[in-house]
């Protein structure tokens, strides 16, 4: 399938790694221009190398490393700039972000609340905010949240991120249905149980919290996933890829589950 991006313009945000790195390769490999954002320069600059020698050759490609801090005051601001100076006005932005600690609802402080809102809503605001113009001028655009599966059912132990993710969620729905008419699609791709450093930190943590091995942790995990493994960055990349495509100009407001039938609602 063709997925008609060739030459887009995407900022994917903390793409240095994890997911936000496996949805910044998939759109490089459709021939997107994307930029790396990320506090990582020198990782930036790397993944920027990278893709350069994998994907160079194809039509429209482009990438550029963009150093920005998007939870500090003008970080939102400089990385859009820097992506539009480097690679023209963005049309195709990716919500992403480093998810906050663990800890359960009964122990959640004013502070932990503020720091749901500042990290995984207000700094994705603030992108949507100088992207969307454009967007809407343009009559084309795709917004995509990178998520978590606690958007469809709150996870134990990470209240902080079940609070936080489920606002962006309810502000990006309301969203889909108001710039629809603009060609603009708002969605978000949830991830279950997939391969990257910050499950392998969250097991670590579950391990240490109930006195065993992070294999047995690992195990448990896998039983509880009717697929029975976890899933690869790739993968996952594969579907954000499609959903910030041409072919998906008809789907806008859907939150898609990656997780292997982790969620057992519809």
């Amino acid at each position: 399938m063709d997925l008609g991006i060739a030459g887009r313009t995407a900022l994917v945000a903390a793409s240095t790694g994890g997911l936000g790195l496996a949805v910044a390769r998939a759109l490089a490999a459709e021939g997107a221009k994307v930029a790396i954002v990320g506090r990582r320069h020198d990782r930036a600059q790397e993944i920027v190398g990278e893709l350069h020698a994998a994907y160079g050759d194809l039509p429209g490609f482009g990438a550029i490393a963009v150093e920005a801090d998007l939870t500090a005051p003008g970080g939102v601001a400089a990385a859009v700039a820097q992506t539009e100076a480097g690679l023209g006005q963005i049309d195709i932005l990716v919500l992403n972000g480093p998810g906050p600690k663990p800890g359960a609802a009964a122990t959640l402080g004013s502070e932990d609340i503020a720091a749901a809102f500042d990290t995984l809503v207000k700094p994705h605001q603030a992108l949507v905010a100088l992207a969307l113009p454009g967007m809407r001028e343009r009559r084309w655009g795709r917004i995509l949240a990178v998520g978590s599966s606690g958007v469809a059912a709150p996870l134990p132990n990470l209240a902080i991120s079940n609070t936080g993710r489920a606002a962006l969620a309810a502000y990006l729905k309301t969203l889909a249905a108001e710039v629809a008419l603009d060609g603009v699609t708002v969605n978000l791709l949830l991830p279950g149980r997939i391969a990257t450093d910050r499950v392998t930190e969250l097991d670590q943590a579950a391990a240490k919290r109930r006195g065993t091995t992070l294999e047995e942790i690992r195990l448990e995990s896998r039983k509880t996933i009717p697929a029975r493994r976890y899933g690869e960055p790739a993968e996952f990349g594969a579907a954000a890829a499609f959903l910030c495509s041409a072919p998906a100009s008809y789907i806008t407001g859907v939150a898609l589950r990656c997780d292997g039938g982790l969620i057992r609602s519809l």
